[in-house]
């Protein structure tokens, strides 16, 4: 996108954009000939975005200009976070409203029902035309059976490498833009959608953007089921990056990191040597692979200004997690360290204010904000509160008082590379993360004032606060009784898969993505699975 095009659409934006005390008026919509003073929905949610690449020090290092527009032209959330580090798990909680323990969505492979009841369906019951395109992957039964295994067998006596080693890889030439084809080509269908369809609609509409970018790409040397350790991009993307801005971050040596840390940095094959110059490179290449995704953000936006209708429509820009890109000796998500449990949350449209909101929020936050948004009573049943009252600079006299945010927010994962099932409390200056039965498995505190990059756990010298906050969590969610849950479930999981199978048990198992690990002691490994699956168990 040229910089004439953006100076043009931040022209555009100054009319509905809150100015300190002046007032900003409803706009009517100048796309279509409808007239019920609903706004439009345009959410692009994308894959494994670091939400701190919006504000923190490291939005230096690339170059993001439809998200820095976004910023001067709406609200910015400071701190917005997954309610689960993985795929399928964070968007169940964003599409119902719901924290995971409620809806059960441990895993990627089991989400949502496809015939549960989403905030899109309930805008359509209420008039909205609405319109998918791309990534939705809230429902269970799918991603690979690698993923789900090993989710299973978390708990299973072994340490096996689950991932290929994450490299970084440069394609094509200065002049190669669209890398990630697919993304690219569900994003020329929502413009087209735009400027053919929305633009003759005589209701209000919504609209989802579901892109598979950040997220790394396929690593097909990893085997059969394999994983996605590439970070890949192109030089036309990598020019957009500084590379004298980019961190290398402090690994803990391994006598001192968290138990479950190593297991997750070993399965992700990840605890072997890497050079300053290899962690630059896969750093480099992911935000390279964020301005690739900004830029698909970029046309969306521009689609909707050059049919008018970015005059009458919200825009909401998030991602369903974060990527570590080697932070804590990682990559991927499926932790609660900042990097892949905090999101981006940008929204901007009629009466948004243009502000940085300090406020904690989460997923689960989108479904009653997407009610609220088309005046559709809320639930009380949810997880989540309409992020509305933060954002608007002017309230609407009709709509009735909604609930006031807490303080805090809750991420829980239960997913693969991470052998016990995690719960993170987000509040003021703390984050505490507690694991599995409350007692087998040491908690974490962070002090994100002093220590934003999480290298001092200071639950020892903290004991009252790790027992207020741990009282705090409790309070939410009885964490010890949900772990048994989540392990019952996958023992009976991996019992009928063994059935299913049958006799191609053994090999199945063999050939997953631990395949170069497994077969070296196939036997052992086995037996292992087979031992914990008897263990403290009725089945």
């Amino acid at each position: 996108m040229s910089s004439t095009v953006i100076v043009a659409l931040i022209l555009l934006l100054q009319p509905f954009v809150y100015w300190g005390t002046a007032e900003a008026k409803p706009l009517l919509v100048t796309g279509s000939c409808r007239d019920d003073g609903k706004l439009n929905v345009v959410i692009v949610m994308c894959d494994s975005f670091d939400g701190r690449l919006t504000f923190h020090r490291e939005n230096e290092t690339v170059a993001l200009p439809f998200i820095n527009l976004m910023k001067r032209g709406g609200s910015l959330f400071l701190n917005a976070y997954t309610n689960s580090p993985i795929c399928c798990p964070s968007r169940a909680a964003m599409w119902s409203g719901l924290f995971n323990h409620l809806t059960e969505s441990w895993n990627n492979f089991k989400g949502l029902d496809p015939n549960y009841t989403t905030w899109m369906d309930l805008m359509e019951k209420y008039g909205y035309y609405t319109q998918k395109y791309g990534k939705i992957d809230y429902t269970s039964g799918h991603h690979s059976l690698s993923n789900r295994v090993e989710a299973w067998t978390r708990n299973v006596d072994f340490l096996l490498h689950q991932e290929g080693r994450p490299v970084a890889k440069l394609i094509g030439d200065k002049k190669y833009m669209r890398v990630m084809k697919k993304d690219w080509k569900i994003t020329d269908k929502a413009k087209t959608w735009i400027r053919n369809k929305a633009t003759n609609l005589t209701q209000p509409f919504v609209l989802y953007l579901g892109l598979n970018l950040p997220h790394p790409y396929p690593s097909p040397s990893s085997g059969e089921n394999y994983g996605a350790s590439t970070f890949l991009t192109s030089p036309y993307w990598l020019e957009r990056v500084t590379y004298k801005a980019i961190r290398i971050p402090k690994w803990s040596p391994f006598s001192e990191m968290h138990p479950v840390d190593y297991y997750s940095s070993y399965t992700k094959n990840c605890t072997g040597k890497f050079t300053q110059k290899e962690i630059r490179a896969i750093r480099a290449h992911y935000y390279a692979m964020c301005a690739e995704t900004d830029a698909m953000l970029g046309e969306i936006i521009s689609a909707l200004s050059e049919t008018g209708l970015l005059k009458s429509t919200l825009v909401i820009f998030t991602a369903d997690h974060g990527e570590l890109a080697m932070e804590h000796r990682q990559f991927y998500k499926m932790s609660m360290y900042e990097a892949s449990s905090h999101i981006p949350l940008l929204i901007m449209g009629p009466n948004i204010k243009s502000q940085v909101i300090s406020s904690m929020v989460s997923l689960v936050d989108i479904y009653p904000t997407m009610l609220d948004v088309a005046r559709i009573p809320i639930p009380k049943n949810l997880s989540g509160y309409s992020l509305l009252p933060l954002i608007q600079a002017k309230t609407e006299n009709n709509i009735p008082s909604r609930k006031q945010h807490p303080g805090w927010v809750l991420s829980e994962f239960h997913g693969c590379n991470v052998n016990s099932s995690t719960y993170m409390l987000r509040t003021g200056k703390w984050k505490y993360i507690a694991y599995s039965d409350d007692h087998s498995v040491s908690p974490q505190l962070f002090d994100l004032s002093a220590d934003p990059d999480e290298l001092t756990n200071v639950a020892t010298k903290f004991p009252e606060m790790v027992q207020t906050l741990n009282r705090k969590l409790h309070s939410i969610i009885d964490y010890p009784k949900v772990s048994a849950l989540v392990e019952l479930y996958n023992k009976q999981q991996i019992i009928k898969w063994k059935e299913s199978v049958g006799q191609n048990y053994s090999d199945i198992l063999a050939n997953l993505r631990w395949h170069q690990d497994w077969k070296k002691h196939p036997k052992k490994y086995e037996h292992a699975v087979d031992k914990w699956i008897k263990g403290n168990s009725n089945l």
